[in-house]
């Protein structure tokens, strides 16, 4: 066995495939792209038995017939021949559907090796499976495993050695399948065939649980309004679990600014330099991480335990219907709620939609969905003009998230109808067993690919930021500074939106990072030449107030807030996902015809 050796991992999503790929690589990957697609890609090494082992996992797809870009990518390199073993990873819970894959892929190769995985959780439902008969029908070694304890691994990896080295010789039985009605049929009739044969089944108490809430969770009545108080109860722990590590926050960099400011002005540092640094530039900085770090921290552990409970899959399944009559899928309804934690990550998540048409439509949208960086601003306005309690306050934010939704399904019917026009494609979602998700390795992954990646580009953009707001409020013309010439130029156009030239201005200085609205449209009422903050959520409102703010201006803002052009670390996602200027573009356009469409109609009726 001279040479290292290249193992293919294949199987449906929600097989454990990514759990058996890291066991044998031991988190040792590289993730990008597939070449000239925008499907991600792993691939990781490993050694055994003096052999060097590339592991390339395959993006999981239910088929390799299709034409989806996962099932091309999967069916090209089956086909290629150059690789020297394939693992297909199932779920001994749901062996038949799993089945139809393998069949198709039994047909291109015959060094392949079959994972029984989720065996543990085979055992819960009462599923037995006859592993000797499975390989006989099948023609190619089987292996027993539960991944993500690491049992039958050590044994995937001697099977697969001997595949490689001759040692085991597969001989898959061939049907002639193609990719026509009736051979796909076939396959239908085969796989439950040869899983009638092999699985035995008997009731178990699970089971019978997961099914009394399956019957709440995607019921004709009770789905809706059960969906709608997860939300809720996941917007008020945001709410109540953000705030106190914010102010301490806040707090801290407060102290760091008046002694890093002090230590520069003692070694000679001018003042107009230690403005510009600290409390232009680094206090900009220093409030992004105060106000986005805290809810991040938050909603995105509390997102992927959903997922990996089970109960987002179940969303999708219940919107599916809506978003398909707006010419969508189910799938959108999954990007959208990545939107809440970033409009960037909800943009990129949108690769998960086969459907070119409908994943544009997608991204095009998915800025219609306030994101973390717009909370502290919707929270911090509810609570001073709408509610006076935490539970209240979480409330009124969840009926502006459902606005959200409502106005992102008439935007995709829009798209659809229009610059987007095209075939429905069909949505197929496997709903997946609720799964007690391990808390310890989803708050590590969570905070290191989701929390620590979105700071990171929001800190990226906020320097810049800083600097052009303290120009705006610096360089005066005839005694007026710029940040007053501007907020008076835009006060029409802010008045026919229902606010005023001020808070129009700071939606367009915060087009770097969302979170900083506030503290800007605070420095213009103030005429200060640095951001400056606020004791209590009372004195802000007096300020407010003072410049003629009220409920009609507090609900426009919260309106425009929700429907506004995407910043920049959004806007550059989408151009790197579409590669696209009139993509990105239209982008822009979709939420702020919307914002200005709805606040116009606010002030019009409110006004009356």
């Amino acid at each position: 066995m001279n040479g290292r050796k290249k193992i293919l991992l294949a199987g449906n999503a929600n097989v454990g495939k990514s759990t058996v790929f890291n066991e044998l690589t031991g988190m040792s990957q590289h993730t990008g792209n597939w070449t000239g697609k925008t499907v991600d890609s792993a691939s990781g090494g490993y050694y055994y038995k003096f052999v060097d082992y590339t592991l390339v996992d395959l993006p999981g797809t239910y088929s390799i017939t299709g034409l989806s870009e996962e099932e091309k990518i999967a069916s090209d390199i089956i086909k290629s021949n150059d690789y020297d073993c394939v693992v297909c990873v199932v779920d001994a819970t749901c062996l038949e559907r799993n089945l139809k894959l393998v069949l198709e892929i039994l047909e291109l190769t015959d060094k392949a090796v079959l994972l029984l995985n989720l065996c543990d959780e085979a055992e819960k439902k009462n599923i037995s499976i006859n592993v000797e008969t499975l390989s006989k029908l099948l023609g190619i070694p089987v292996v027993r495993a539960t991944a993500r304890s690491g049992k039958g691994i050590n044994e995937l990896l001697e099977t697969v050695h001997l595949v490689c080295s001759g040692g085991i010789r597969p001989a898959p039985v061939k049907h002639g399948f193609s990719s026509d009605e009736g051979s796909l049929y076939k396959i239908n009739a085969l796989a439950g065939k040869i899983a009638f044969e092999c699985v035995t089944r008997l009731p178990s108490k699970k089971e019978r649980i997961e099914a009394r809430l399956d019957r709440i969770l995607l019921g004709k009545y009770s789905s809706i309004p059960v969906m709608l108080a997860l939300i809720a109860l996941v917007m008020w722990l945001t709410v109540v679990g953000s705030n106190y590590p914010s102010q301490l926050l806040q707090q801290l960099f407060s102290f760091l600014e008046e002694r890093l400011a002090g230590l520069l002005i003692s070694v000679g540092v001018s003042e107009g330099f230690v403005s510009l640094a600290v409390y232009g530039v680094l206090r900009v900085l220093f409030w992004v991480v105060a106000v986005m770090l805290p809810p991040m921290a938050v909603f995105f552990p509390m997102f992927s335990y959903m997922e990996e409970l089970g109960l987002l899959p179940r969303l999708a399944f219940n919107t599916d219907s809506a978003f398909a009559c707006c010419g969508g899928c189910g799938k959108q309804a999954l990007t959208t709620c990545m939107g809440y934690g970033c409009n960037a990550v909800g943009v990129t998540g949108c690769r998960i939609i086969d459907s070119p048409r409908e994943r544009l439509v997608a991204i095009l949208t998915n800025s219609l969905t306030p994101c973390n960086g717009r909370f502290p601003l919707l929270i911090a306005i509810i609570t001073m003009f709408f509610a006076k309690s935490s539970f209240a306050c979480a409330l009124l934010l969840t009926a502006f998230l459902c606005a959200s939704i409502v106005m992102t399904l008439l935007c995709s019917l829009c798209l659809s109808k229009t610059v987007l026009k095209g075939e429905q494609s069909i949505f197929v979602l496997e709903l997946p067993s609720f799964r007690k998700p391990k808390i310890p390795s989803l708050l590590k992954n969570t905070i290191k690919q989701k929390v620590l990646k979105v700071l990171c580009r929001a800190v990226i953009t906020a320097l810049p930021a800083g600097l052009i707001i303290w120009l705006f409020a610096n360089v005066s013309i005839d005694g007026v500074s710029l940040l007053a010439y501007a907020s008076r130029a835009l006060d029409p156009v802010g008045r026919f939106l229902g606010m005023d030239g001020v808070m129009l201005l700071a939606f367009i200085l915060a087009f770097p990072a969302n979170e900083i609205v506030l503290p800007v449209a605070l420095m213009a009422y103030l005429s200060q030449g640095e951001m400056s903050s606020y004791s209590s959520l009372s004195e802000l409102r007096e300020i407010l107030v003072a410049n003629g703010w009220t409920v009609k201006t507090a609900l426009c803002t919260c309106m425009f807030s929700m429907f506004h052009f995407p910043c920049s670390t959004t806007l550059l996602t989408v151009y790197r996902e579409t590669k696209n200027f009139k993509w990105t573009a239209l982008s822009v356009l979709t939420p702020l015809l919307a914002g200005v469409t709805v606040c116009a109609l606010c002030n019009l009726l409110m006004s009356a």
